[in-house]
């Protein structure tokens, strides 16, 4: 530790600008967390509040639009609450509208159709939970904050079917970037139909639901459940990927950072390689005095380590500051403590591979050439 500390003060204009790249590349993963967070929250915060373990869809549906696709008979609901292992299972509904207030709001909601009183049908946490009445609605917090509050009544366009805001549920759930509302299952029905108000209503309408939401103990068998319902079932964690653009998203981002943590270890390691070059006669000289390799290659990761962890602290503030900031506007971000640790820490990690395989050359260096004497 003696000479990397000396080193480090000695050269500090060059450590400070290796660690000024570091510390930038730190605040630009600590903005992708949060960022990555933030959409998939935005996406799939709704189904995430959900209680259910799995969701039987269509049989042989596309897995990436299963929720606008799939359509599900209400008998399988029966026949999975049959199954061994399944504690519960429920008709779910899922469709986007238009509406408009009688306010003058402009608003998306992604319906969620449930059976009131059933282990999907959320309890509110201001106003009351849905009821057996048809036409009422219950938004998320977040479309609280888009305008609307209990007693509005919005309109579906272009159906003209009127949904009365009765409850408001705690925290943020969307769907699809789109807000979330409940509304009784056979109104969701009606207006997945296009049933306009007025209108005699066919029967066939109200055997159709979405998917089974499933709720399971470990000993359940997804498998043989589809195949006594003739379903395609996904998980939880698995259906996320069936919200509008989840995928295309969170690999894009994911890709985005792996490129970041490539780039933070070949910056690391091409700094300690031309750093070990200048440093031959140095090297050459502790060497020569009886220094192992290997404590010379522990002294050199060491330096690494420090410049690493100090750099990657002092820009996992700044993200961290800069974050707070973006978070109050409506843009989709949100920290968490787990991936900020995981994103510096994997930062580290990446940029000592990158310093090992430069330090490696000390392992090469000849004392006896590099004090000259080969001459």
């Amino acid at each position: 530790m003696f000479l990397a500390l000396r080193e480090l003060s000695f050269a500090r204009g060059r450590f400070a600008l290796m660690g000024s790249v570091v510390a930038l590349i730190a605040i630009l993963m600590v903005l992708l967390s949060g960022l990555s967070v933030g959409l998939v929250n935005d996406g799939v915060s709704g189904l995430k509040k959900l209680p259910v373990t799995s969701f039987a869809f269509q049989k042989d549906i596309a897995t990436d639009s299963a929720f606008s696709r799939s359509l599900v008979p209400t008998s399988a609901v029966g026949t999975w609450a049959e199954q061994p292992g399944v504690e519960d299972a429920a008709p779910f509904g899922n469709t986007l509208i238009n509406g408009r207030t009688n306010t003058g709001v402009d608003i998306d909601l992604a319906l969620f159709g449930v059976e009131p009183g059933s282990f999907v049908s959320p309890a509110a946490s201001e106003g009351k939970s849905l009821s057996n009445t048809p036409g009422e609605l219950v938004i998320s917090e977040t479309a609280a904050e888009d305008g609307l509050s209990i007693g509005d009544t919005v309109t579906v366009e272009p159906l003209g079917t009127q949904l009365r805001v009765v409850g408001i549920l705690d925290g943020q759930s969307t769907f699809g970037h789109v807000d979330v509302a409940f509304v009784p299952l056979k109104t969701w029905q009606e207006i997945r139909a296009g049933a306009r108000p007025g209108e005699p209503v066919p029967p066939r309408v109200y055997d159709d639901i979405t998917a089974v939401a499933v709720k399971t103990d470990s000993s359940a068998d997804l498998a043989a459940g589809d195949a006594a319902a003739d379903t395609t079932s996904l998980t939880l964690d698995e259906s996320f990927g069936a919200s509008p653009g989840y995928t295309a998203e969170t690999s894009t981002l994911t890709l985005i950072q792996a490129f970041l943590y490539a780039i933070s270890a070949l910056v690391v390691g091409a700094f300690f390689t031309v750093w070990t070059i200048q440093r031959r006669q140095e090297i050459a000289v502790m060497r020569a005095m009886g220094a192992s390799t290997g404590y010379l290659l522990r002294d050199s990761l060491m330096q690494s380590f420090i410049l690493l962890l100090v750099s990657a602290g002092i820009g996992i503030g700044i993200g961290v500051g800069l974050g707070a900031a973006i978070g109050s506007t409506p843009m989709p971000f949100a920290l968490e403590t787990g991936s900020v640790a995981a994103a510096g820490g994997l930062l580290i990690l990446f940029g000592m591979i990158g310093a090992a395989v430069a330090v490696l050359r000390i392992t090469r260096v000849d004392p006896l050439t590099a004090l000259g004497g080969n001459r």
